[in-house]
């Protein structure tokens, strides 16, 4: 049972992944060629005009820039232009290693937060059905990434970044307090824990996230505003896609249960 049980997990959370790329090539992946355009002050050592006339996808920011610093980590090598005549053997190769990258990172994360949303149905004796799937998938982006981003907000390259160690620590702390908020606001009915609740939810971002020594940033405050909301609404279609596929692949699942008893 338990097995079958994150089998179909597994699967909800590939589609879901899979599901959400073309989303990332339509809003996140522009933004983000744009503001590579700003990093080491706009440099021509980048062929940014080609890369953007071929939408490549990425993860986040965060990702692509892992992708310059770790060529071939996900099976590809990154390759710039530095030169008309690398240019188009360099931009092939950056989409299709950014193309792969963003596949496999997509898929990776679909089916680890899969996992991590039944397990917390598990915990909190909850099931996640058809019916009620995409109020699961809301819940799990609010606690996983709009309360974190409250406090650090998406960032696209060139941007300021605080200490790494404090906005993990920071991260951490919040998606673990969000969670108990969440879990007192919606489940508990005594009045004490509900304010308890509101009270685990609010104290991350009383004490605050690690901000940078320096705020200055040659991306534009527009450019990275247009980011932190594509990067949500997406991150809100693919947790609202995941809760959806997981409440139809358990349901299905279920289903089938008292079919394998009878034919045993």
């Amino acid at each position: 049972m338990i097995a079958r049980f994150l089998l179909a997990a597994l699967g909800a959370g590939l589609l879901a992944g899979l599901l959400v790329t073309p989303v990332q090539y339509a809003r996140v992946v522009p933004l983000i060629l744009h503001a590579e355009a700003y990093e080491d002050g706009g440099s021509e050592g980048h062929d940014h005009h080609a890369a953007s006339l071929l939408i490549a996808p990425a993860q986040a920011a965060t990702l692509d820039r892992a992708f310059e610093e770790a060529p071939g980590l996900f099976g590809g090598s990154v390759v710039l232009a530095h030169s008309p005549a690398d240019e188009d053997e360099g931009s092939a190769a950056l989409v299709e290693s950014r193309l792969l990258g963003t596949i496999l990172a997509n898929l990776v994360t679909g089916a680890g937060f899969a996992l991590i949303l039944a397990a917390a149905s598990l915990l909190v004796a909850v099931p996640i059905t058809a019916a009620n799937g995409a109020v699961w998938g809301l819940i799990g982006f609010a606690v996983l990434q709009l309360a974190p981003a409250i406090g650090l907000a998406p960032e696209l390259p060139a941007m300021p970044a605080g200490d790494l160690a404090g906005r993990q620590a920071w991260w951490i702390a919040t998606v673990l307090l969000s969670s108990l908020g969440a879990y007192a606001l919606i489940l508990r009915p005594q009045p004490v824990l509900k304010a308890a609740g509101v009270f685990a939810i609010l104290l991350p971002h009383v004490v605050g996230a690690p901000i940078p020594a320096d705020l200055a940033s040659p991306v534009p405050p527009t450019l990275a505003a247009e980011f932190a909301v594509a990067s949500l609404a997406t991150a809100a279609i693919f947790w609202t896609l995941l809760g959806f596929t997981a409440g139809h692949a358990f349901d299905r699942m279920r289903r089938s249960e008292p079919q394998l008893s009878r034919a045993a």
